[in-house]
């Protein structure tokens, strides 16, 4: 059964409530905004490692049109949950996040451009969509054993502007290239790199996105434009990002690092099932 079928179905079973097909189709995207966006404020996954999956999953846009959708649903969730961030009883690293920024920027460009470059050679968005959905699976089930084992691995304190910015660079080039925003990989690595906290990575994960998001935007603006994209969803996507991006600040303030990290791996694991099920639907 492939993406298409389970979107057909997922609408028919709607239809019986007797509500239009296009209410419908808005009130889907707006929840999808909004649950990957509560994820994002609150754990750090950014919001896109879910939004992308889920949007190649249903089928109904091309892979170049969910890459818009996602990095601008995850920008309006950034704005929204680093405005609230000051209310928080942790604070953002900014010297090393802005030099993983600076990175994740230039390592974005890099990414898009080879993205556009596979999508032109290979010709088949299904094929792409196979390719991102194996990677992301991967990277995700790499991510998990790294948290599941973090008190026996040893972390450190980097320093050296090079070094860190050299991770930003890798971040935002794999990031871009598989559509993802770099949520789960930013906590990771900021855990990793910088010993920082569950809340900690989450809100210096978030701080990263918001740049990488925008350059991304920025970056379609000057080359593509938007007028070739499929964009109908956009408003409701930023609706849910912006109302997810206000619940997971909220909620940021009143949970623990433990429960940080149980919502991180939850998140890790749906997104995991969410790809298998991408890569099996490509073969039936």
């Amino acid at each position: 059964m492939n993406s298409l079928m389970y979107h057909e179905l997922f609408l028919n079973f709607l239809m019986n409530k007797q509500l239009r097909r296009s209410d419908i189709i808005a009130l889907l995207y707006l929840i999808i905004g909004l649950t990957a966006s509560v994820f994002g404020a609150l754990a750090g996954l950014g919001g896109g490692i879910i939004i992308k999956p889920v949007l190649d999953l249903i089928g109904q846009y091309d892979v170049a049109s969910v890459g818009i959708l996602s990095a601008a649903t995850v920008f309006s969730m950034s704005c929204v949950s680093l405005f609230n961030s000051t209310k928080l009883d942790v604070k953002i690293n900014v010297k090393s996040s802005l030099v993983i920024a600076a990175g994740s920027i230039i390592g974005g460009v890099l990414g898009k451009w080879l993205f556009n470059i596979l999508v032109h050679e290979i010709n088949a968005p299904d094929k792409v969509k196979l390719i991102q959905a194996i990677m992301i699976g991967l990277l995700m089930v790499i991510i998990y054993m790294f948290v599941k084992n973090k008190q026996n691995i040893k972390t450190y304190h980097l320093s050296n502007a090079f070094v860190i910015f050299a991770i930003g660079l890798c971040l935002g080039n794999l990031a871009a290239f598989l559509g993802i925003g770099g949520g789960p990989l930013n906590v990771a690595i900021l855990a990793f790199c910088f010993s920082m906290s569950a809340r900690e990575s989450a809100l210096n994960s978030i701080f990263i996105i918001f740049f990488s998001q925008l350059s991304a935007l920025i970056f379609t603006a000057f080359s593509t434009g938007f007028s070739q994209f499929d964009l109908s969803m956009l408003p409701y996507m930023i609706i849910g990002g912006v109302s997810g991006g206000l619940i997971g600040s909220k909620l940021a303030r009143k949970v623990k690092d433990a429960h940080v990290e149980k919502i991180f791996t939850v998140g890790i694991v749906l997104i995991i099932l969410i790809n298998v099920a991408n890569v099996v639907g490509y073969f039936y």
